[in-house]
């Protein structure tokens, strides 16, 4: 008799331990908010700053890349042109530098787009750092616990919850 009180004790008390742990679960549920962070970051003067810098940096190369392709086609032009006045090993030689020279267009193109990335990074970090500080800082005063990005393609479906945006832009002065 004695043991079957111990195991209706131990019964129990496992079931007030787990109606404790519900209730303890239920009162502290997370406060959840999104923002499209994308789209805030867009909203900042810096970033706007900041495209139009690399639009410029863009427009530089692009006028390189002009350049040395007019170039090349000027060259190719006139090999072909003199062709018939050259030896063949001349013109096997004039061949190999223009395809040296469009081997350099390549590689030259490959770097303005490695630059071009280097670049957008640097400049817009800063940025998103400023968007993501102020959302920190809007989500904490507002007592969220999470916020998710609603940004299009990331992975979120659905967004009912609370939008920090509106109280995000305030906070940067954005309008």
């Amino acid at each position: 008799m004695k043991m079957k009180q111990v195991k209706n004790l131990i019964v129990v008390a496992a079931f007030l331990l787990l109606g404790s742990t519900i209730a303890n679960a239920q009162t502290s549920t997370s406060k959840v908010a999104h923002i499209a962070s994308q789209e805030l970051v867009e909203l900042l003067p810096k970033a706007k700053a900041a495209e139009k810098q690399l639009r410029n940096y863009a427009k530089t190369y692009e006028a390189e890349l002009v350049n040395m392709d007019k170039a090349l086609q000027t060259k190719a032009q006139e090999a072909q042109q003199n062709a018939p006045n050259r030896s063949n090993e001349e013109n096997q030689r004039i061949l190999a530098q223009i395809q040296e020279d469009r081997k350099k267009i390549e590689d030259f193109y490959t770097k303005s787009q490695e630059s071009l990335s280097q670049k957008r990074t640097d400049l817009l970090k800063p940025v998103y750092n400023q968007a993501r500080e102020a959302i920190f800082k809007v989500a904490r005063a507002k007592g969220f616990d999470y916020v998710l990005d609603s940004t299009t393609g990331t992975g979120l479906i659905m967004a009912d919850g609370y939008d920090l945006m509106a109280d995000v832009k305030k906070e940067l002065g954005i309008k």
